[in-house]
Formats: C-alpha cells, sequence, structure tokens
C-alpha cells in the first residue's frame, strides 16, 4: 500500500504514448492490480479449464503489449526478502484479506454480486505458482525481469541510478522515498471499472522544489504519516506532516510521539535512504519467443489463440530495429 502522499506532490497526467522510455515496474504492485481487477462480476476471478487462476496472465500478456505498443520498455521487477521492519505491515495486510474473505462468503450468500466483486477484489492475494506463470510468461515474451534483494522499488531506483533504466513503475508514492527520478502511476492497471486510467507522471526534482524540502525531509513527511515500515503519529496527515518538516519540528515530533512509532525512526530512514539493491543484473529487450508463449498460454492456460497470437505480435512488431530506433 506504502505512504499517502498523494495530496503533495506534483503529478502530471500524461498519455500513455507519452510516457516512453525504459521503466521498472513494480512487478508485484502490478500483478495485484490484474489479480483484483480482471474479474466476473461477481468477483471470480479468470481461470483455466483445471480451475487455474490466469487473471494475472492476461493483465500481464495485454499490458505489456500495449506498453510495447506505446513506446515503453518495460523491466518487471519483483520483491525480494522484506525488511524485518515490514513484518507488522505483511500481518495486518493478511488480516484484512482473511476479513474480506469472510465479508464476501457472507456476500455470497445473500446473492449481493455487487458486494462480492469488491470483498472478492479487497482479499486477493498473490500465491507462488501465479508468481512462476508470470516469470514464464515474461521469459517467453523475452520482456526483462529480476528479483531485488530487497524492495522492488527500490532497486528500479538504483537501476534508473545505473542509467538502466528512466523512471519507475508503480501505484505506490514509496518509490520517490527510495529517490526515483520521475514515478508513473496508473501505467500497468486499469479502474476497476475496467476503464482505461491515465498516466500520473510524478518528476522527484520538479517536487522537492515545489514543496521546498530535500529527499530526506520527504522521507520525514512519511514516517510523520506512516509507511510499511512504522506506524505514524494519530491525526497526521500529508499536510500536517508536511507543515511540521518545513518548521523544522521533525526531531520534537518523534520524541513527543515516541511511543506511537514502535520502532526506531532512524532504522525507518535508512531502509529509504540506504536500501538493499543490487548492480547484479542485465537488462535487455529481445524478440518473443512465439511458440513458447504459446505453449503457455494457449496449450497449457486455454487462452484464444488468435487473441495471443495478436498480442505477441504486437510485442515482436515493436522490438523490430525499426521500431527500436525511437527508444533510443
Amino acid at each position: 500500500m506504502g505512504v499517502e502522499l498523494g495530496d503533495v506532490v506534483v503529478a502530471h497526467e500524461t498519455p500513455l504514448e507519452e510516457v516512453g522510455g525504459r521503466v521498472g515496474i513494480d512487478a508485484y504492485n502490478a500483478l495485484y492490480g490484474f489479480l483484483a481487477n480482471i474479474r466476473g462480476r461477481d468477483g471470480e476471478p479468470l481461470k483455466d479449464s483445471k480451475g487455474r487462476v490466469t487473471s494475472h496472465l492476461s493483465g500481464l500478456l495485454y499490458r505489456t503489449a500495449n506498453l510495447y505498443e506505446a513506446g515503453i520498455k518495460p523491466c518487471y521487477v519483483f520483491d525480494g526478502e522484506p525488511p524485518a521492519l515490514k513484518q507488522k505491515t505483511l500481518e495486518q495486510r493478511d488480516e484484512r484479506r482473511s476479513d474480506a474473505e469472510e465479508a464476501y462468503e457472507e456476500a455470497a450468500r445473500r446473492g449481493d454480486e455487487k458486494a462480492m466483486l469488491k470483498h472478492a477484489q479487497q482479499a486477493t492475494r498473490l500465491e507462488p505458482p501465479q508468481v512462476e506463470t508470470s516469470v514464464n510468461l515474461l521469459d517467453s515474451l523475452n520482456v526483462p525481469w529480476l528479483e531485488a534483494p530487497a524492495e522492488g522499488e527500490a532497486q528500479a531506483v538504483r537501476m534508473c541510478r545505473d542509467d538502466a533504466l528512466n523512471s519507475v513503475g508503480s501505484q505506490d508514492y514509496d518509490s520517490l522515498l527510495f529517490g526515483a527520478p520521475t514515478l508513473v502511476r496508473n501505467l500497468a492497471i486499469r479502474g476497476r471499472g475496467g476503464d482505461e486510467l491515465v498516466p500520473e507522471r510524478i518528476v522527484l526534482e520538479e517536487t522537492l522544489d515545489e514543496l521546498g524540502l530535500t529527499r530526506e525531509q520527504l522521507v520525514e513527511v512519511a514516517v510523520l504519516i506512516g509507511t510499511d515500515y512504522n506506524d505514524g503519529i494519530h491525526g497526521y496527515g500529508p499536510k500536517t506532516a508536511l507543515e511540521t518538516v518545513r518548521d523544522g519540528g521533525f526531531d520534537e515530533a518523534v520524541d513527543e510521539h515516541a511511543d506511537e512509532f514502535g520502532v526506531d525512526v532512524d532504522d525507518v530512514k535508512t531502509l529509504f535512504l540506504e536500501p538493499q539493491t543490487t548492480g547484479d543484473y542485465t537488462v535487455e529487450w529481445e524478440t518473443p519467443d512465439v511458440d513458447a508463449a504459446v505453449s503457455l498460454l494457449v496449450d497449457e492456460h486455454d487462452f484464444s489463440r488468435d487473441r495471443v497470437a495478436s498480442a505477441v505480435g504486437r510485442i515482436e512488431d515493436a522490438t523490430t530495429q525499426s521500431s527500436l530506433d525511437r527508444w533510443s
């Protein structure tokens, strides 16, 4: 979920065709979005003839094709081992999903499809087999991906610093805290009604200039609000936290509300300012293996042969040299 900074960042709606460049996509963030939103009216996800969920594969295939066609080179970055300070947040998320599953069952007993869809989306889980099939699909499409040592967004930011990528694609504002030069939201998801969402482009330097903050101070704003690594101060939203940090009151607020944080605030800041990443990676965009993609999606998971051929063909067309010229 990340920290809520939407009220204070400077965001620009940007048509997909104008995003461009090499984008490190928060893979888990994208897959959760596909699983949550690609569902029937009763909340049931897409499944193959063996009862295996395929919503994530559908979203990954067709959205990736859209990105390529729009002149975007995607690289999917998966989370690795979560930091210890994130454990509480992960447990809370699991509890919320369990509660949503119970609410879904109750709505199903009432025959309330609207409530069923809502609770099914809230109960979305990303299971290891779904991650595995996602990676298999990316391999067949020759779309680059890697597993980060820890947070995927932090790794994508490292890759931007290395000039392997230009921006980070995620719904979470945490990428800015990790130092993403540009964050693109609404890139790999659709709205809950299936409508296309216009991407939002947020340039870190522009936001910091507008707010009159350094990146460390932006992290401090997030800490006061609450992050995946710490509880915030009760009653502190983005604007109150921003005003506190601007006025130089961060340390005083931390001392006054020490019991509310539950962790060492300096440890939280370090996770954002000095995250664990790796420089051991390669990123290449190559022509897809059509036979492998068809075997996985059509033969194994019952996708339409014509639709798969069309989507893979769009990726194949975009990876020809003439198309690659516009990415240089």
